[in-house]
């Protein structure tokens, strides 16, 4: 039977990046949920036809679920329009409790086929945009009584095959988890918890239905929900007892109670063994090259 999340994020103030649609929209919805001030960040609000979501849905979904939206424009790869983001954010709500750094770019070409400007964009999206929003909100979260950061970035799996894979989407993604590792320690006596989280299997993401397809996705994912209800269960602990790790979405449900039956619940494939592994965990096999 599912198990209850009693710690609330009532009044907290969250500022979460790639806000608009996928994963980042159903934190903030879960957020919503407790009454949180939720601060939404992303590149654009313009309909795109072939990627469901914007901005302005994610604002109305958060206030329709019981929260107050900020939604807020911002290419987290400038960093001047995050650090005005972040002042108007902090300024509309008095604070910033929480920063979930969702804002995330995928490629998986290999070295002869990743032009440069693309590994530039991995970069900038993955560790420039992640460290600009943490370092214009650290004056705020050294204000607030439970700050958290939160980069949605894998654990650092050293085997050389998932470099190999695909280098440069590696590289960022790694780099963004060695932010996680180095704030986890400088931000210590603050105290500010800083934690990654990485999905355990594939999530139906918006990212994932553009590069590989909603019916192939859906046959092997997990809902959006699941990371949702995770950073929740993150957030809502102490942050002076719970940081420096590299959570799956899956180990930190478990750990709060979760069985198989209540992790059912998140499951679009037809079966449990139709699952798929998610990138750089010890278990998933290493994609062939």
């Amino acid at each position: 039977m599912a198990q209850p999340m009693p710690r609330s994020l009532k009044d907290r103030v969250l500022l979460i990046t790639g806000a608009s649609r996928g994963i980042g929209c159903a934190m903030a919805v879960r957020a919503a949920a407790d009454g949180a001030r939720v601060g939404l960040l992303a590149k654009t609000d313009t309909p795109n036809p072939k990627i469901s979501g914007t901005l302005a849905e994610t604002a109305e979904r958060v206030r329709a679920a019981g929260g107050v939206a900020l939604p807020v424009v911002c290419d987290v790869c400038d960093a001047d329009a995050v650090a005005s983001a972040v002042a108007d954010v902090a300024d509309t709500f008095g604070g910033i409790d929480i920063v979930i750094n969702n804002a995330g770019a995928l490629d998986l070409r290999p070295t002869q086929k990743l032009p440069p400007k693309n590994l530039r964009r991995l970069l900038e999206v993955n560790v420039e945009g992640p460290f600009a929003v943490v370092q214009a909100a650290l004056p705020h979260l050294q204000q607030s009584d439970n700050a958290h950061v939160v980069n949605v970035s894998p654990p650092l799996n050293l085997d050389p095959s998932w470099a190999g894979a695909h280098v440069g989407h590696t590289v960022g993604k790694y780099a963004e988890s060695l932010l996680t590792l180095g704030w986890s320690a400088e931000f210590a006596k603050m105290p500010i918890a800083v934690n990654s989280l990485w999905p355990a299997t594939t999530v139906a993401s918006t990212g994932m239905l553009v590069a590989m397809g909603e019916d192939i996705v859906r046959a092997q994912a997990r809902s959006t929900q699941i990371m949702a209800d995770a950073v929740h269960a993150l957030v809502t602990r102490p942050a002076n007892a719970c940081s420096g790790h590299f959570f799956t979405d899956e180990e930190l449900l478990r750990d709060e109670g979760w069985d198989d039956a209540d992790l059912a619940q998140y499951r679009l494939a037809a079966r449990e063994e139709d699952l798929t592994p998610n990138f750089y965990l010890p278990a998933t096999p290493v994609p062939s090259m």
